[in-house]
């Protein structure tokens, strides 16, 4: 990734896995946007990035599930070429099933989760088409292919993350723009305590650290790989699984039904 003339924004920069980010990013010469709810939290993180490295750290305060805080940072973004990195980061989880979950947090999961990321992309994304060329990275989740793990809401919101960048990748890679999704694993964050499942009651050997992920994630980056699993210890198994689904993909539509529904126009006769 070149670094001339850039900025990276990283939301969820407060802690965990975004200040991370910002903090690697800052380390590669980047000017760092954090942007978050907890600005105390905020200039903590951004405190920390300014004695360590000679770079420009901006502290942006937003609640992304209130509509004026999300228009604020598109207004800010938008036609914005120093702009090379968008991590999208922000996000929550839960662990309880349908009939134990309330449908406001529901709601929220899936502003923070889906809508923020997708309205933020849309800003950034002009500005990077004229500057030629960035990167659009988006925190998914393995429960994007193995949603039976947590709540379904929450693997719903991390398909979806996937799949855009997928389409992403698929519509912007001609004009210079590199989309990657990072399939985190169990992570030693904040995230479980947030989720109701104490991260104390995870066994140790599925918790990755956020240096050990977010590195992983960043060398995957200048792999150029579409996807990454940092946990995911044999790499085979997901071209397998990304092999399976482009065999599949030219036989997805058909004007008949396959043969194993033969008969099913007489049975609702």
């Amino acid at each position: 990734m070149s670094t001339e003339s850039t900025t990276a924004i990283i939301t969820g920069a407060s802690s965990g896995i975004g200040a991370t980010y910002a903090e690697r990013l800052a380390r590669r010469g980047y000017d760092v946007i954090l942007v978050a709810r907890s600005k105390q939290k905020l200039e903590a993180v951004a405190e920390r990035i300014r004695k360590s490295h000679d770079v420009r750290v901006t502290v942006l305060t937003a609640d992304l599930t209130k509509d004026a805080d999300l228009a604020a940072l598109e207004a800010r973004f938008s036609g914005d070429e120093s702009i090379s990195v968008l991590v999208n980061n922000a996000g929550f989880g839960g662990a309880g099933t349908l009939l134990e979950s309330d449908i406001g947090k529901m709601a929220e999961m899936i502003a923070t989760n889906v809508t923020a990321p997708t309205r933020l992309t849309y800003a950034v994304v002009p500005g990077m088409v004229k500057r030629g060329g960035g990167v659009i990275i988006n925190i998914a989740s393995i429960a994007a292919i193995a949603p039976e793990l947590l709540n379904g809401v929450y693997g719903g919101t991390k398909a979806y993350m996937l799949a855009f960048t997928q389409s992403l990748q698929h519509e912007l890679s001609s004009k210079g723009i590199h989309a990657q999704a990072v399939l985190p694993g169990a992570t030693s964050t904040e995230f479980w305590d947030i989720a109701g499942v104490g991260v104390g009651n995870l066994p140790s050997e599925w918790l990755m650290s956020t240096t050990d992920l977010v590195d992983s994630a960043l060398l995957g980056l200048d792999r150029q790989e579409k996807v990454t699993i940092p946990s995911l210890q044999d790499g085979a198994e997901w071209e397998a699984y990304e092999a399976a689904r482009q065999v599949m993909l030219p036989h997805l539509s058909n004007v008949h039904p396959a043969p194993r529904y033969a008969g099913a126009s007489e049975l609702a006769a």
